[in-house]
C-alpha cells in the first residue's frame, strides 16, 4: 500500500464514504445516478476515495450489495480509489467475495479497496434470512484468512482449499501462461471497537474506525491499534482512518436542519422502525418526548454540520485528537444536493484542484455537479 499525500492543504488525506441514502419520496432510481454524479466529482476535486458499505432491508440506505456499484464506477471515474467499504464478511463466502474482488481489479487496476467489517449491517431477522449464525462474529478473524487465501492463492500446504482457485487470480494467470498482475486490492479491516483494532494489528493492515455510529472508544482502539502493529509484506507502518458525517453549507442553520433527518432515522431504529429519512420539516414537526429529543439532538450533533470552515475546523481536532492519517466524509442528511455541496465545500475549503473529467465521461449533462442542481 502506498501511502496518499494530504489533501489540498489539509493535514490529513480526504475521503468519501456514500451510504446511497435515500430520502422519503425520492426513488432509489435516483439516488444511484446521483450518486455517479457524486463519485465522478470526488474525483475531479481529488478525494482520495469513494467508499460505499453494506446494508439491508433499510428504505433509506439503497446499498446491499456495493459490490455492485463500484463495478459500474469503475466506467464511470478515472483517477479516484473505489471502495467495498465495507462489505460485512460473515454475511458472504469468502470465496465469492474473492472472486468478485478479483474481476473489480481487473477492470480498475490499482483502483480497488476492500473494507471488511463483522456487523451484520441490519437487523437480527435480516440477518438470519443472510442465512447469518449465532456465531458469525467469532469466526471474523478466520474469515479473513481465509479469504487471503483466495486472493493470493497462497493457503499452506494441508489445507482444505489448497485447490480451490479464485478466478480472477494469481491461480488463472498461471494456467493461462500470462504474468501475475502487478495490483490487488487494498485490504482494510473496519471496525468501531477494540476488537477490530488488535485484528488489523495483527494483520498489519490499514484500519478505518467508524465514528459516524458513535464515539465508543477510539482513542483506545487506535492505541491499541499502532502499540500491536505487526508490519506486513503490504503494510509497514501502522496506516489509520476514520470516517465520521459532515454537512456543510454555506448557511449553518441549513447544515444543522438537514443532519436531523438522520438523526431521526436512528431514533427510528431504536424505535424498532425501519431506517428512513424524512424531510427535514417532517423531523421539525414531530412532537418527541424528552428521550425522543435527547436522541435526536444527541445525534444531530454527532454530524460535524455547519459552514465548510466550522467543519473543517471539527475535521481538524479529530485529526488531532487522533493523529489518524486519513479522514472519510460521511455525506448525509435527506438531501441529495446538500451531500454534493459539502463534497464541493470543503474541497475549496482547502484549495484542492478542480480536474477535467475525460470527455467519454460526459453524457450530455447527466453528470453536472450536484451541487448546481435543483
Amino acid at each position: 500500500m502506498n501511502n496518499p499525500s494530504p489533501s489540498g492543504t489539509a493535514p490529513f488525506v480526504l475521503s468519501i464514504l456514500d451510504n446511497a441514502f435515500t430520502g422519503v419520496g425520492h426513488p432509489v432510481e435516483e439516488t444511484f445516478h446521483e450518486m455517479i454524479s457524486l463519485a465522478q466529482l470526488a474525483d475531479r476535486r481529488g478525494y482520495q476515495r469513494f467508499w460505499m458499505s453494506e446494508h439491508h432491508a433499510m428504505p433509506g440506505a439503497a446499498i446491499p450489495s456495493p459490490q455492485l456499484m463500484v463495478a459500474r464506477l469503475t466506467g464511470e471515474t478515472e483517477r479516484i480509489r473505489l471502495g467495498v467499504g465495507g462489505i460485512m464478511l460473515p454475511n458472504h463466502v469468502p470465496l465469492v467475495v474473492a472472486e468478485q474482488i478479483g474481476m473489480l481489479d481487473a477492470l480498475a487496476p490499482g483502483r480497488i479497496d476492500l473494507g471488511l467489517g463483522r456487523a451484520p449491517g441490519t437487523d437480527g431477522a435480516t440477518a438470519a434470512a443472510l442465512r447469518r449464525h449465532h456465531t458469525a462474529n467469532d469466526e471474523f478473524p478466520e474469515q479473513i484468512d481465509e479469504l487471503l487465501g483466495f486472493l493470493g492463492n497462497d493457503f499452506p500446504q494441508d489445507h482444505p482449499y489448497r485447490d480451490v482457485p479464485a478466478v480472477p487470480g494469481p491461480w488463472q494467470a498461471e494456467q493461462n501462461r500470462v504474468p501475475r498482475s502487478e495490483t490487488s486490492a487494498d485490504i482494510w479491516i473496519l471496525g468501531s471497537s477494540t476488537y477490530s483494532a488488535h485484528v488489523a494489528a495483527r494483520l498489519g493492515r490499514p484500519y478505518a474506525f467508524a465514528l459516524q455510529f458513535g464515539s465508543a472508544d477510539i482513542l483506545n482502539a487506535l492505541r491499541i491499534y499502532r502499540e500491536n502493529f505487526q508490519p506486513s509484506s503490504f503494510l509497514a507502518e501502522p496506516y489509520s482512518l476514520v470516517s465520521i458525517g459532515a454537512i456543510a453549507d454555506e448557511n449553518p442553520a441549513e447544515a444543522r436542519r438537514q443532519s436531523t433527518s438522520t438523526a431521526m432515522a436512528m431514533l427510528r431504529v431504536f424505535q424498532r422502525k425501519p431506517f428512513a429519512l424524512l424531510p427535514p420539516e417532517e423531523v421539525e414537526a414531530f412532537r418527541a418526548d424528552v428521550h425522543e429529543r435527547q436522541v435526536i439532538e444527541e445525534y444531530t450533533d454527532r454530524t460535524l454540520h455547519g459552514t465548510a470552515a466550522q467543519v473543517a475546523a471539527g475535521l481538524e481536532e479529530l485529526q488531532a485528537q487522533t493523529g489518524v492519517d486519513e479522514v472519510m466524509l460521511v455525506v448525509t442528511g435527506y438531501s441529495r444536493r446538500a451531500q454534493a455541496q459539502t463534497v464541493e465545500l470543503i474541497a475549496d475549503h482547502y484549495g484542492m484542484p478542480a480536474l477535467p473529467l475525460h470527455p467519454d465521461h460526459d453524457r450530455g449533462g447527466d453528470t453536472v455537479d450536484l451541487a448546481r442542481r435543483l
